[in-house]
């Protein structure tokens, strides 16, 4: 079960694939998890309004390495040692529809697109982990590459609940920071915002802190708060109303 309340983690930040999560599984054993889950967020990133969704997820690993779901994307875990983990990975840029604020107006919307990257976590302990991936493929010339990079330390209170805590900082590139940040004549044209051309650098840090807890068996549930802070030429577009952005997560996991 503790594999288990590691592993629900990823929702945190309920921003797309930024880490992979394997939970350790015995030797010759798949296994997964399936749940729902209640995520009150904002409408894009960089906004001031509030969008909340419910969506389903399930997660499966087999133990010959592969891993496919919702948290983890699809990939493949060449690491034979316990305390590394490494290999691809295909993950889905969710993109962002000019419909859903009109801040947004005359932007136009970035299409979701298949991103192929790697993934490497060092791993201590069950407690302690280090995460990085690095993902190319979204925007809507599909040039977009961003680097994440996580750690994570969880503390065990009792065996029925854990307690986790997080940081984690964000890099993209010229490409991705246009599409999502940037503004360009065309764009100008129909909003009204100035032309802008952000550089490539660090798009946001945060932190997050979560709590599992067993109800069962296989069965869990899962409460978590993150928070965000742009930086640089992402926090200064003309498409950021709040820099700062509170996101909370709840759900219900069962392990099988």
């Amino acid at each position: 079960m503790a594999a288990l309340l590691a592993g629900l983690s990823p929702f945190v930040g309920a921003q797309g694939f930024e880490a992979v999560r394997l939970a350790p599984l015995p030797p010759g054993q798949d296994g997964g998890r399936a749940g729902v889950f209640f995520i009150a967020g904002t409408a894009y990133r960089g906004s001031d309004e509030r969008r909340n969704l419910l969506l389903p997820a399930i997660d499966y690993q087999w133990s010959n390495g592969w891993f496919a779901g919702v948290a983890n994307g699809l990939g493949y875990n060449a690491s034979p040692s316990p305390e590394l983990q490494y290999g691809p990975r295909l993950t889905v840029d969710l993109g962002r529809d000019e419909g859903r604020s009109e801040a947004l107006r005359g932007m136009g919307s970035i299409d979701t697109q298949p991103e192929l990257g790697v993934f490497f976590n060092r791993l201590w302990g069950p407690r302690l982990a280090f995460t990085s991936s690095l993902r190319q493929g979204s925007g809507t010339q599909r040039r977009g590459v961003v680097l994440d990079l996580g750690t994570s330390y969880g503390v065990p209170l009792g065996m029925q609940t854990r307690l986790s805590f997080g940081l984690g900082a964000h890099w993209a590139n010229a490409d991705y920071m246009q599409d999502y940040f940037g503004v360009t004549p065309a764009q100008s044209a129909a909003s009204g915002y100035a032309v802008a051309s952000p550089g490539a650098g660090w798009r946001n840090v945060g932190v997050n802190a979560s709590l599992s807890r067993r109800l069962g068996k296989e069965t869990s549930v899962f409460a978590g708060i993150s928070f965000n802070q742009l930086l640089g030429d992402a926090r200064a577009s003309a498409l950021t109303r709040r820099s700062t952005a509170l996101t909370g997560v709840a759900g219900l996991a069962y392990a099988f």
